[in-house]
């Protein structure tokens, strides 16, 4: 532990459950010398543990769907009441498909859920910074960051229309990142992180073999959840306040591979 995070306070999205990706990354921004608030939709509250995670991390859990301005509004509001003034990073762990779910093919998806799939895991991080923006509740010099995967970038067919929610994810960081940059020093980048073993990974169709295929493929195997909470420490840290409208990978090289002869041998 070295504090990196030191009079920080924070925004955690998604944490269901200690597999959860936003489960560690809160655990280490606890450690590294933040304070949080924890966040999540009603329906994954009731579902998931966080209250231990929030007992743990001594912060409050504030409820909020992220398709909903008003609960949005609510939870950044009361976030800096919690605070007592504006706070420093936010993480949006934010991904649903109910194709995905119910194992429609991608050539014959219920487009009403496509749109649902849209609303939950990408427009909902434009609704999140522009309801940060108009409440101006971020400091300056502040990081959003939100988790996004490599199949907005090449083909994976079993993730389904969830590859255009994370294209059009970032998408928005870039392009908000812009306004958030030239006006109020704040940058905004998504991470793109390695097939991880998540309640929510473990959902989509052939992940374990998939798994399996990115670990012999990347130089350094897949990055573990631990180390992806550490480098998302980083991107909240003040060491990184140049960095942004970037997808950054995290991914054990497997983003600039063609081939590895572990997997021909």
């Amino acid at each position: 532990m070295s504090n990196l995070l030191s009079g920080k306070k924070g925004i955690i999205s998604g944490a269901l459950n200690s597999e959860s990706l936003a489960w560690k990354v809160a655990e280490r921004c606890v450690e590294e010398g933040a304070q949080i608030v924890l966040t999540n939709a009603p329906v994954a509250m009731r579902m998931g543990e966080i209250n231990g995670l929030a007992e743990k991390c001594n912060a409050p859990v504030i409820g909020a769907d992220a398709t909903s301005m008003e609960d949005l509004e609510n939870l950044f509001s009361k976030s800096m009441e919690h605070f007592g003034g504006k706070f420093d990073f936010v993480f949006h762990s934010i991904g649903m498909s109910v194709n995905v779910r119910k194992g429609k093919p991608y050539t014959d998806l219920n487009h009403e859920w496509m749109q649902k799939t849209f609303d939950v895991s990408a427009i909902s991080f434009h609704k999140m910074m522009q309801t940060i923006w108009k409440l101006d509740a971020i400091n300056d010099w502040g990081s959003i960051l939100a988790l996004s995967y490599i199949a907005a970038q090449r083909v994976f067919p079993d993730y389904s229309e969830m590859a255009e929610s994370k294209a059009l994810l970032e998408s928005f960081a870039r392009s908000f990142g812009y306004h958030f940059g030239t006006t109020k020093h704040v940058r905004v980048n998504t991470l793109s992180q390695s097939p991880t073993m998540t309640t929510a990974g473990q959902g989509v169709k052939g992940f374990h073999d998939f798994f399996s295929y990115a670990d012999k493929m990347s130089p350094l195997g897949n990055a573990p959840a631990e180390n992806c909470a550490n480098y998302c420490v980083m991107l909240f840290s003040d060491y990184t306040r140049y960095v942004t409208m970037q997808n950054l990978y995290h991914d054990g090289g497997f983003s600039t591979m063609g081939m590895n002869p572990a997997l021909i041998q």
